[in-house]
């Protein structure tokens, strides 16, 4: 693991500061707040939302390529199945 430094807001360092605090109150949490831990579980948090939206976005744009290949495949399914 790597220490770094970081720049913060103050009012942004009190939530977090309180958010440590809370957690360390939890069964499990340690004696006291853990701020390094919270902040890394709050990137890991925010690194995994952003992967899900990358690939939700990449996603959206292969369909946006093969809409019509899509709706015609779907509409022949339908009229297959009707047929039956």
């Amino acid at each position: 693991m790597k220490t770094i430094a970081i720049s913060i807001d103050e009012a942004s360092l009190a939530a977090v500061d309180r958010l440590a605090q809370a957690a360390g109150r939890r069964p499990g949490g340690g004696k006291k707040g853990n701020r390094s831990k919270l902040v890394r579980q709050a990137l890991q948090e925010f690194l995994a939302h952003r992967r899900k939206q990358e690939r939700e976005e990449r996603d959206r744009r292969i369909l946006s390529v093969h809409r019509d290949q899509i709706e015609r495949q779907a509409a022949s399914l339908v009229a297959e199945q009707a047929e039956l």
